[in-house]
């Protein structure tokens, strides 16, 4: 049989590899018949960094009364700092998995419109095992001040909230229900709250949920903002190593890593859902991020840029004022932790602009239905 000639110099490659290779292991394999194996000695030390449990007891032991101490601590700090300025208070509601108690924080106006009067947002805290914190204060009293409703919930795997609570972290899963379970709740309860008119935000993990949410079927939200979010658990997990890794292999209903368990994180990562994508969304990113690394963030960005451009936007800052340990990560929630106001830095000014600008096109907090149109316009009826 004669090849075409296009296929003989690969033929002849693979000749000449294959004799070489035969050269290298023939003398390697006969002098292994006259001595035994050597055995290499494992390193116990980069074993003992690289092992990835599955099981919840390999974590450490963690003060959970600590945490509730904590967590008083901030809901006295939110009652102090919010009298007389906005309706505050703590509630509870039911996640519609499970029926599992949700604690949650409330925002409103001091003076109510009417029936549908305000446009609300679910506001959704980042972190794994993170709590809605007191810095969020400065940021969540303008959005009341512009005349939203804010409910921020504390979902399953929030800290504060004793044992059971936190060991019942679904990174991605029942507590993306736990968040969307707010809206049944304002809805219900909050006569003046739009159901029409009510969006999603939030950092990190809290903008990771809030894509996950508007990518689902039959969601209820009008808009999302994601500001420097979990994009790709996939590429996450194998960026930042088995520290970070164990916490996502020891949750009951994911129990491995990405190659044990693929559809799972792939069904858990907004990167993956970008096609069901339908609700108007924003998302900033830094290139000087060290928690969601801009190699990460910047493949949801130009997908969304590619694929979705009608109903998306984006934004890639360019090593923005870094703060703290996670430099550009936190770039635009820049707080000073005594007086609990903002420290702006230009790029923290420009994306909140951005950010409010989005929000009103999409959810009008301006608006309430209760007035008349030509009282809103000053033009007098006729």
């Amino acid at each position: 049989m004669r090849f075409p000639r296009t296929r003989r110099p690969f033929v002849a490659t693979l000749s000449v590899a294959a004799t070489v290779v035969s050269a290298a292991v023939l003398p390697a394999a006969l002098d292994g018949q006259n001595q035994e194996r050597r055995v290499v000695p494992m390193d116990t030390s980069r074993a003992r960094a690289l092992y990835v449990s599955n099981r919840w007891e390999d974590h450490p032991d963690r003060d959970y009364a600590r945490d509730i101490e904590g967590k008083r601590v901030t809901d006295s700090i939110y009652a102090a700092v919010t009298k007389g300025v906005v309706d505050y208070r703590k509630v509870t509601y039911r996640s519609r998995v499970g029926g599992m108690e949700i604690p949650a924080y409330v925002f409103q106006p001091l003076e109510k419109r009417g029936a549908r009067g305000h446009a609300a947002m679910i506001w959704v805290h980042g972190g794994v095992h993170g709590n809605w914190g007191v810095t969020m204060w400065p940021f969540v009293r303008e959005a009341v001040e512009r005349g939203y409703v804010i409910i921020a919930p504390e979902y399953r795997g929030s800290t504060g909230y004793g044992e059971a609570h936190h060991r019942a972290i679904d990174y991605g899963g029942y507590e993306v229900d736990d968040v969307m379970s707010a809206y049944d709740w304002m809805t219900a309860e909050l006569p003046h709250v739009d159901p029409a008119r009510v969006g999603m935000m939030g950092w990190s993990h809290g903008g990771y949920i809030t894509i996950l949410s508007i990518t689902r079927e039959n969601h209820p939200f009008a808009a999302g903002a994601a500001l420097v979010p979990v994009t790709n658990l996939i590429f996450r997990l194998s960026y930042k190593g088995p520290g970070y890794q164990r916490n996502f292999s020891t949750q009951e209903r994911v129990q491995g890593l990405p190659f044990e368990r693929r559809e799972v994180y792939v069904e858990r990562s907004p990167f993956y859902a970008v096609d069901d994508l339908e609700t108007p969304l924003m998302v900033h990113i830094s290139t000087n991020d060290l928690d969601v690394n801009f190699e990460e963030a910047s493949m949801l960005v130009y997908k969304l840029q590619a694929t979705k451009p009608d109903i998306t936007e984006t934004k890639i800052y360019v090593d923005p004022a870094p703060w703290g340990r996670s430099q550009g990560h936190a770039f635009s929630r820049r707080v000073d932790r005594e007086t609990l106001e903002r420290v702006d830095s230009p790029a923290q000014r420009d994306s909140w602009n951005r950010t409010w600008t989005f929000l009103e096109l999409h959810l009008r907090p301006y608006e309430d239905p209760n007035v008349p149109a030509d009282t809103r316009t000053g033009m007098e009826p006729g």
